[in-house]
């Protein structure tokens, strides 16, 4: 077997497996955490898909700044455990269980009657790095600036009603 396709295997079960624990777990840092491995294993993937950029914008974007920001945010909040609002009323575990299964198999259905294809090996030069760096400063360096603005101004609102408590 190929590198790729066992780190392919290693990236995307980790990925499920670290999904799965946001949703499960009933911590929310712990739930953070997990995203941000499941994060991290999306990055791998694209990885493996032959786009590096993609990898290290995953990591820069998401697994950095917008974790960096969930994260905040739960710690401001201060979230207590209600372990009577999560609990599920009168519904047993086989019925939960049989109804995930039926919507598992009713949503992998259409995914295996849909004929796959390979992709076409990228035209080079076509979109690369520095062509988006060009249309980025160039063409959308207004719409760049302000979200840049934005998320300056978030961070100072979240130290300022930080520092107010």
């Amino acid at each position: 077997m190929a590198l790729e396709v066992i780190l392919f295997w290693i990236c995307s079960v980790t990925s499920v497996v670290a999904a799965l624990f946001v949703i499960l777990h009933r911590n929310p840092i712990l739930s953070a955490l997990a995203l941000l491995a499941s994060l991290f294993a999306v990055a791998g993937l694209f990885i493996t898909l032959q786009a590096p950029f993609l990898a290290a914008i995953q990591i820069l974007i998401y697994a950095g700044a917008v974790m960096v920001l969930f994260i905040f945010v739960i710690m401001l909040l201060n979230l207590q455990k209600d372990p009577e609002r999560f609990a599920p009323q009168g519904v047993p575990v086989t019925l939960r269980f049989a109804l995930g299964l039926w919507v598992f198999i009713g949503l992998s259905i259409p995914i295996l009657w849909t004929a796959f294809t390979w992709a076409m090996p990228p035209t080079p030069g076509a979109y690369s790095v520095s062509h988006l760096a060009e249309l980025l400063f160039d063409q959308y360096l207004l719409p760049f600036e302000l979200t840049s603005f934005l998320l300056l101004v978030a961070m100072v609102g979240g130290v300022v009603l930080a520092k107010k408590s």
